[in-house]
């Protein structure tokens, strides 16, 4: 909407009158990666969801992660499947077999936020600011309660634990 919207209402001669309502709202994205053999969630704020933000993601996890491989299991969303992204992922892993590769990405199956943990931390984090939104005085404040409830924190979900024997097999041979 971003302020694009207009209200209307009724004047006496039946005319239509159009009152602007200000609809400005700010919003902010972010990825996330929750690592499985610490329980550690990272976040990286990100202007919007795309092929561009999604690489720089992946190379914030590298930046963190240098001497490990790293696997990423993440919905369907259309920039994880791009052209642009698996160019970086083929340039990234090349002349690696498989078994090798520096990031690996597989995804859930489509629709279906069950199987990923990551919704668990959103919805956790979620939660957390809506019991505290008398605290935040503006958007920015908000960001920072979001941010101080995610990034670095340990989660211990039940849902975590459903592919550890799977990335060990995956990452160790």
């Amino acid at each position: 909407m971003w302020g694009d919207i207009c209200g209307y209402i009724w004047g006496s001669q039946k005319e239509r009158i159009e009152v602007p309502v200000i609809n400005e709202r700010e919003r902010q994205t972010y990825f996330g990666a929750l690592n499985y053999y610490t329980q550690e969630f990272l976040i990286k704020p990100c202007e919007k969801g795309n092929s561009r933000n999604a690489i720089a993601f992946v190379e914030y996890l590298i930046s963190q992660y240098p001497k490990s491989r790293i696997a990423i299991i993440w919905d369907g969303a259309s920039y994880h499947r791009s052209a642009e992204f698996k160019a970086y992922l083929n340039k990234i892993n090349q002349g690696l077999n498989e078994n090798e590769y520096q990031v690996t990405c597989i995804r859930f199956a489509p629709n279906d936020p069950s199987q990923n943990p990551v919704e668990d931390v959103w919805l956790y984090a979620k939660n957390f600011i809506r019991e505290f939104y008398h605290l935040c005085k503006s958007f920015s404040h908000i960001k920072r309660l979001f941010e101080l409830v995610t990034h670095y924190q340990v989660f211990e979900f039940p849902k975590i634990f459903m592919y550890g024997s799977f990335f060990s097999q995956l990452l160790h041979g």
